[in-house]
């Protein structure tokens, strides 16, 4: 089964190509550049150089699994359009994954919980807890750091390196979702109709309605 995996909720822009064999799987070319003003522009070229990279073309994917934050908006959507664009157009399915449980997926196995933290701006982390097998606890949620009540003192995610300080926790391994990372967070889903694509912002854009045009008269 080869698997295209694409993800914009960070500053990352990842998508890879990941082949899956029983309980194997195994990364056949990825691409990944840290830039966060570039998701919409490099988003597509990195998911065709992935596929290209791995030999194939996109007519052999069988499926797509498109992490759906929580992450800004506009970074966000950027990825999850070029997911389901692709999936229309190829006939495939698409799963959606939370992008904190595709960087879980990739934490080295341990005895003790952890969190995930990637930076939500504004001074504020997303974040999710974890048990030390992986499995999510607590979360998603978005807090500014000095609110965030834990007990826990690992994590991982880019969130746990900007705020490690105010937060008291060791920061771990791996900073964002990788192809693979995306690949295990969802593969217990590949067996059923893939949920829909939909976004986790956890709170409101700032966009805003623009507010009724005053009136203007004349003496």
């Amino acid at each position: 089964m080869l698997v295209l995996a694409i993800d914009t909720s960070t500053p990352a822009v990842t998508a890879g190509l990941v082949a899956l064999d029983g309980d194997a799987i195994e990364s056949r070319g990825d691409r990944v550049t840290v830039d966060p003003r570039a998701h919409g522009e490099l988003i597509t070229p990195h998911a065709l150089e992935a596929v290209k990279a791995a030999g194939v073309t996109l007519r052999d994917l069988d499926a797509i699994v498109c992490g759906v934050g929580p992450g800004p908006f506009t970074g966000l959507r950027a990825g999850m359009a070029t997911a389901a664009s692709l999936a229309h157009a190829l006939g495939v399915p698409a799963y959606p994954v939370c992008s904190l449980d595709a960087i879980a997926a990739d934490v080295a196995p341990g005895e003790a919980p952890f969190l995930v933290l990637t930076d939500a701006r504004r001074r504020e982390v997303y974040w999710a807890a974890y048990a030390a097998d992986g499995s999510r606890t607590a979360g998603p949620h978005v807090e500014r750091p000095a609110d965030l009540q834990t007990t826990i003192k690992v994590a991982a995610g880019d969130g746990a390196l900007l705020y490690a300080d105010a937060l008291g926790v060791q920061p771990i391994e791996p900073r964002f979702p990788s192809p693979i990372g995306l690949v295990k967070a969802a593969h217990k889903d590949f067996n059923s109709e893939p949920a829909p694509l939909t976004p986790l912002y956890l709170r409101r854009p700032d966009a805003v309605e623009p507010a009724a045009r005053k009136k203007v008269t004349t003496p």
